[in-house]
């Protein structure tokens, strides 16, 4: 936990109550730039593991995909995608799991992060 508050604290995003504070309409339009590899509303893997039920759920758990050995490692070490972890993976991955096969490099806009949280929690919340 320590490495992820001063995580949170080098990429400047702020603790869980600005996350709560998230629009999933807004959050489902930011989503777009993840469909290509991620599903949040079928439970269908695709180049990444899907997304349906991920806030809150232990790293690396997704029946079915394989990740990969940086990622397993961080599952291992006990982490969960609660806000704040996703928060700081969504900004920019490999600062958190350094050898992540994701490609994508991260959000720029806290905005965007905290809506596509706010999705990732509800989908069916997004109108």
């Amino acid at each position: 936990m320590r490495v992820l508050a001063a995580a949170c604290i080098t990429l400047g995003i702020l603790a869980s109550p600005a996350l709560a504070e998230g629009d999933a309409t807004k959050g489902a339009k930011v989503f777009r730039k993840c469909k290509a590899c991620h599903t949040a509303t079928e439970e269908k893997n695709k180049i990444g593991p899907s997304l349906v039920g991920i806030v809150d759920r232990p790293v690396a758990t997704v029946e079915g995909f394989k990740y990969s050995k940086a990622m397993k490692e961080f599952g291992a070490e006990g982490n969960d995608w609660n806000a704040e972890t996703l928060a700081l993976y969504l900004k920019k991955p490999k600062a958190l799991v350094k050898k992540t096969s994701m490609a994508f490099a991260g959000l720029k806009k806290d905005d965007d992060i905290i809506n596509i949280i706010a999705y990732l929690q509800d989908p069916s919340a997004a109108n």
